[in-house]
């Protein structure tokens, strides 16, 4: 009887490993999948009409309605790829691009830009990590500053690079590492004000070690909140999802400041609205 009872136990345990192992074959074969199908899509895409979502969405009747409340306010749209960090991605191309056109609001984000290194060090992160991101970060910055408010054709050549650089993994992930940093630290800084945003038992600086630091964690409302106060840069997000009626809604970072960037909200997923 032992040995049936001990025989009977370790079919039992064979039952659960070959269980626990084939849901982590599953789970990994489907994080490969979606990995593939993110890294088929641009970083940052082309320009497109807006009208290109009814097809994604053409036997949809609620986001068909939406879409069409969207299409009154917005032409087109650029499309991010969604792995996680398509929020940073989306602000600060967005951000960047309009920059170019008013050379006023480019100055006061330059220096803000230009001093953050210093706060990031003096709130203990350490220099050379700082430093490698900073640098790329201040290199795309000033680019853009070079030819901010230039004439229409220069315009467009900085656009060009622009869009260039954000479609390389190196600098793009680079400056979306940086805005992580920031947003890390406009939270630490402030974090009697954030605490109140954050669910459970855990501080902003454990908040922000596993939720804002690491690339390829989605991003929320304190994400955007922090960021946005941040750098003084006004954010509109509109919220397209199966929520009641046919209008998406709005909602604007951080209060009393105009949105400068417009960006799409789908759940999990950031894309860039122009009007």
């Amino acid at each position: 009887m032992a040995d049936d009872a001990s025989s009977s136990s370790a079919c039992t345990g064979n039952l659960i490993d070959n269980s626990i192992n084939q849901d982590e074959l599953i789970m990994k074969q489907q994080r490969e999948i979606e990995k593939e199908i993110s890294e088929s899509i641009p970083l940052v895409g082309d320009l497109e009409p807006l009208s290109s979502l009814e097809k994604e969405y053409n036997e949809d009747p609620v986001y068909l309605l939406k879409i069409k409340d969207l299409t009154a306010k917005y032409k087109s749209m650029r499309r991010t790829r969604p792995d996680g960090n398509c929020f940073f991605r989306a602000f600060s191309y967005a951000y960047l691009e309009h920059l170019l056109t008013n050379k006023e609001e480019f100055d006061k984000f330059y220096e803000i830009a230009k001093n953050s290194k210093e706060i990031l060090v003096a709130l203990g992160f350490p220099q050379f990590t700082v430093e490698d991101f900073y640098e790329t970060f201040m290199e795309v910055v000033q680019r853009v500053g070079e030819h901010a408010g230039g004439s229409p054709d220069e315009l467009d050549s900085i656009r060009e690079e622009l869009h260039s650089k954000f479609n390389k993994q190196a600098y793009s992930d680079y400056i979306v590492v940086y805005l992580r940093l920031i947003t890390s630290g406009q939270l630490q800084t402030q974090h009697d004000f954030y605490q109140n945003f954050i669910e459970g038992p855990r501080t902003v600086t454990e908040f922000c070690r596993q939720e804002v630091e690491p690339m390829y964690k989605e991003s929320d409302h304190i994400h955007i909140i922090a960021l946005s106060n941040a750098l003084n840069a006004g954010v509109r997000v509109k919220y397209m999802d199966r929520g009641e009626g046919s209008q998406v809604i709005a909602h604007d970072f951080p209060d009393g400041v105009k949105p400068l960037v417009h960006l799409l909200y789908r759940p999990g997923h950031y894309d860039i609205l122009y009007a």
